[in-house]
């Protein structure tokens, strides 16, 4: 298994980060804040005004540790990475395959059955944890619904249609969400999904997890060798990561989704970290953003049963598994991609 190394994120407005020996620095004013050793580092990640020295972008490339640069609300504005290292003939494989509509579909629906299933798997926790504080006739209807879902994905005849199961469950999973908060009820108030811009406090968490979410499975699925960019359920487009957006589907519910509903519940983010601007966006304040990227990060360290591979393994090492599952479809090591079922 893969060594498990950490994402350095810095979202501390004007740090500049340079490199010392075999280490990289991070100052803020000229006062040095942190040291780390590049062995220890498998990404970067700089939020909004972080500039970094060029003898250090050449370093990390030069090392394997790809940094990326985010606005202060998380939206990816560039990357920069040393050479490909992967084998071009498992990307050429990945190409073929992208452009075959039959195994499109097929990958497609195993990624959103287990979407599907993991997104059960939110509701029912809650259902068991919290019936007595929640409307558990709500969530059973949509759990119902959801399941009957899961079984129709499964006959879907090409992409478009599996899509369109995916978008009812969606549907389904978000329309009950806000039955899932059980603190800060009045300041946390879930309607809708909405994204650029987020519009409300739920959403703005939302957004701002999924963007670390795909930036760890896009540096994973660059690492076994593959093209982040060309995906079987999310089409092409120029700039959009597809595969990194097909894989990160998996993990959604129940690595993203479940960090949010927990920041809310044990109130370790609450309404003053927010503020709405006159265009009606949301933004959240740099205390809270490093309250959820030190959050994240635990999360990575925690363990959870694999069913596939019938092992425990860490959350962060989840996505370079999948990753390299993926890889081994595409050789044709395997009959089909086997996506990640929480248990």
């Amino acid at each position: 298994m893969r060594k498990l190394l950490n994402t350095l994120y810095v979202s501390t407005q004007g740090a500049y980060l340079h490199k010392d020996g075999e280490t990289v620095i991070v100052e803020v004013n000229k006062e040095k804040k942190a040291q780390y050793p590049i062995n220890a580092i498998g990404s970067i990640v700089c939020f909004g005004n972080v500039l970094c020295s060029p003898f250090l972008l050449g370093f990390c490339a030069s090392k394997d540790v790809s940094i990326s640069f985010l606005s202060e609300r998380g939206k990816f504005l560039a990357s920069v990475r040393g050479a490909i290292s992967g084998n071009v003939l498992l990307r050429r494989e990945q190409y073929r395959k992208a452009d075959d509509p039959v195994v499109s579909r097929l990958t497609s629906i195993n990624i959103i059955s287990a979407k599907l299933s993991n997104s059960l798997i939110v509701i029912h926790r809650a259902l068991r944890d919290h019936g007595a504080k929640i409307n558990s006739d709500l969530l059973k209807t949509a759990s119902e619904n959801i399941k009957r879902l899961i079984r129709s994905v499964s006959s879907a005849e090409n992409v478009e249609e599996a899509r369109g199961y995916e978008g009812e469950g969606a549907y389904e999973y978000f329309n009950v969400f806000n039955h899932l908060i059980l603190d800060q009820k009045e300041d946390f108030i879930f309607t809708d999904r909405n994204r650029r811009p987020p519009l409300d406090n739920i959403n703005a968490l939302l957004s701002f997890i999924y963007t670390i979410l795909t930036h760890d499975v896009r540096s994973a699925l660059e690492t076994v060798g593959l093209d982040p960019q060309v995906g079987f359920l999310h089409r092409d487009r120029s700039g959009r990561h597809s595969l990194a957006l097909d894989m990160i589907e998996e993990f959604r519910p129940v690595i993203a989704d479940r960090l949010v509903l927990s920041l809310i519940n044990r109130r370790q983010v609450n309404k003053k970290d927010f503020t709405k601007s006159a265009s009606g966006a949301v933004t959240m304040s740099d205390d809270a953003r490093k309250t959820i990227l030190v959050e994240y990060q635990n999360r990575k360290q925690e363990e959870i049963y694999h069913p596939y591979i019938e092992e425990k393994v860490k959350i962060g090492q989840l996505f370079f598994l999948q990753s390299n599952l993926l890889a081994r479809y595409i050789r044709g090591d395997l009959d089909a991609y086997p996506p990640f079922f929480w248990k």
